[in-house]
């Protein structure tokens, strides 16, 4: 008989191309964020701060994310923030925080958020709260950037208007 050599055809199927899921928004973040208060003209004024002043915001942030439903996310966090400004006492803020917002493109969540703390301004704790808003962009697999502006007033609000300070912040994040 004769030898015949061929190259053997094994019929394949194409692998399927992988296409990321996006950003993972759940699970625990920490991050640094700077920024400026602005305090009101009110009376009384906010948190034993001078009134009609801005100050300069460095800080830090630790929290966690959860997607209950699509696209609703849900947060817990807590700040400190180190206050100062020129020929005015240097203060800190600390807040508990809740977010609620909706992850709007695969890298985009835009949220509100609302909590409660202590400011410590000239050697006075006052009970403060805040509320607000802001914007979150995924610029990598595990980083973000936010953009944030609440209202803040004193819990003991003794008259006067609802928000007595805003605060503007931006920050970068990492999402474990």
């Amino acid at each position: 008989g004769g030898a015949q050599a061929a190259d053997l055809i094994i019929p394949t199927t194409p692998q399927p191309i992988y296409q990321a899921a996006g950003f993972d928004w759940e699970g625990m973040y920490a991050g640094v964020r700077v920024g400026g208060q602005f305090t009101g003209t009110n009376v009384p004024g906010f948190a034993n701060q001078i009134n009609n002043t801005t100050y300069g915001v460095v800080g830090a942030a630790v929290g966690v994310n959860f997607i209950p439903v699509d696209p609703i996310l849900i947060g817990a966090e807590v700040t400190g923030d180190y206050l100062w400004g020129n020929n005015v006492t240097s203060s800190s803020e600390f807040f508990a925080n809740l977010r609620v917002g909706a992850v709007v493109t695969d890298a985009a969540l835009v949220y509100a958020i609302g909590g409660l703390g202590v400011s410590n301004a000239n050697n006075v704790s006052t009970g403060v709260f805040q509320l607000g808003g802001g914007v979150e962009f995924a610029v990598t697999d595990a980083v973000t950037v936010r953009g944030e502006l609440v209202g803040q007033g004193n819990l003991n609000n003794n008259g006067g208007d609802f928000f007595k300070a805003a605060k503007a912040t931006v920050g970068v994040f990492y999402h474990f």
